[in-house]
């Protein structure tokens, strides 16, 4: 029997390297249909999936609860899996290299509790040649085994989408790889047990490698581009939001928009690409200059508020000031590499400390990484000014009115409004100082 064949009648077991906001998910849907075994080495997560708690949000604690995924933080267990998929996350360092280590451990650990017979599949974002050049010797030597005679490899790349809850595993055509063309069938079957949509076969390991990292690089620069649009927008007096509704009319228009581009994907995969065609001589144009007026949007929605408390005659320096939504993306609680971040600093700069509230965000986690403390929506009164950050569908439902209390009474009201959520012409008319991208 094929392995595919073992794996779908149950004799062998599929196991998942890492169950953050990607892993999770992939190893629920498969043991709907197969035995998993779903590895991860922090044990505070895995006590909680073993109690039925989604800290994601990305399922749900029902269906954590009805899963058969064998959750733990013993590595010992992936001995009892023959195909492994390693999803861990592929982050930047702080001069924006990558950062490969939770990538390396993770191949770490799982050579040491390599078997004979075995594929392994890296689902994480890395620029072309990861997956052959890095993981692969560090498989061989931790395991003993042969990449290619004693163990396969693949690559497919993960396009889960975090707090989507249409776009998901099941509903993307799934990209998929292998160092031959019998792997590459094993894990195209594989992955046609849980992906409706289908699998593209991809040429070889390094163009799937490639086909994600530009992905998400597409959407930076042309997120880049609506940010360069909204500063020049707004310099003229224009309302960005009514520009791009207007030129969208037009059949190929591109329909993004502008915002903060924080996350685990968009403003971090093109570091990857570029560092890749650094080391071999080309120095990125259009990627490097996008990243650079995405990275600086924090900085820039910070001045235009002070700009807007000084129009309204209000002092800057201690002003009031609200922040609605922390997290990276709305309807997500997760706050690692939001960008929001970014206008809380700026406004300290200026000596204004503002009130953080996110009742989606996960409290403990900004907290450690961030040192912040949210306050709940009852503490936004007699603000000077708020911002809208992220569009969380407790605040998409917030209408004049309920801004109207935020702020002191008699007296100029500021709102920034990132996310373009409300209706410019209804809070001007109410005599709001209003400002969006």
């Amino acid at each position: 029997m094929s392995l595919y064949e073992d794996i779908v009648s149950g004799k062998e077991k599929l196991s998942l390297v890492g169950l953050g906001y990607v892993g999770m998910p992939i190893a629920v849907a498969f043991a709907r249909k197969i035995k998993v075994v779903g590895f991860d080495l922090n044990e505070n997560k895995i006590a909680l999936y073993k109690n039925g708690v989604d800290p994601t949000n990305e399922v749900g604690n029902d269906v954590i609860r009805e899963t058969t995924v064998e959750f733990t933080a013993d590595p010992a267990k992936l001995r009892e899996a023959k195909f492994h998929i390693v999803a861990v996350p592929t982050p930047v360092n702080g001069d924006h290299t990558p950062d490969l280590s939770p990538v390396e451990g993770a191949s770490r650990i799982l050579g040491q509790n390599l078997t004979a017979g075995s594929v392994v599949v890296f689902e994480s974002t890395v620029y072309p040649g990861v997956t052959e050049d890095i993981c692969v010797p560090i498989l061989e030597k931790e395991s003993g085994l042969r990449c290619g005679v004693d163990f396969k490899i693949g690559y497919s790349p993960e396009r889960i989408n975090p707090g989507d809850k249409v776009h998901r595993l099941e509903t993307i055509v799934k990209i998929v790889s292998g160092i031959d063309e019998e792997t590459l069938d094993t894990i195209a079957k594989v992955y046609e047990l849980v992906v409706e949509a289908g699998v593209y076969r991809a040429q070889s390991i390094k163009v799937a490698e490639a086909a994600k990292v530009i992905e998400n690089s597409q959407r930076d620069i042309n997120i880049a581009f609506m940010n360069e649009l909204s500063i020049i927008f707004n310099k003229m007096g224009i309302d960005t939001k009514s520009v791009l509704e207007a030129a969208g009319t037009k059949w190929n228009f591109l329909k993004f928009y502008p915002g903060l581009v924080g996350g685990h994907c968009i403003g971090v995969d093109p570091y990857y690409l570029t560092y890749k065609a650094e080391e071999l001589g080309y120095h990125s144009q259009i990627i490097l200059s996008g990243r650079r007026i995405n990275d600086d949007m924090g900085k820039y929605v910070a001045e235009s508020l002070v700009k807007n408390l000084i129009k309204a005659d209000l002092h800057v320096k201690g002003a009031k000031v609200a922040i609605l939504g922390f997290t990276f993306k709305e309807n997500c609680p997760d706050t690692r590499n939001t960008k929001v971040i970014d206008i809380y600093r700026e406004l300290e700069e200026y000596k204004i400390t503002p009130v953080v509230v996110d009742p989606a965000a996960d409290a403990k986690e900004a907290k450690q990484l961030y040192g912040i403390s949210f306050a709940s929506m009852d503490a936004v009164k007699d603000m000077d000014a708020v911002i809208v950050a992220v569009a969380h569908k407790e605040f998409t439902s917030l209408k004049e009115e309920d801004f109207a209390g935020f702020f002191r009474p008699e007296q100029k009201k500021v709102l920034l409004d990132i996310k373009g959520l409300c209706d410019r012409g209804e809070m001007e008319e109410a005599g709001y100082l209003y400002w969006r991208l």
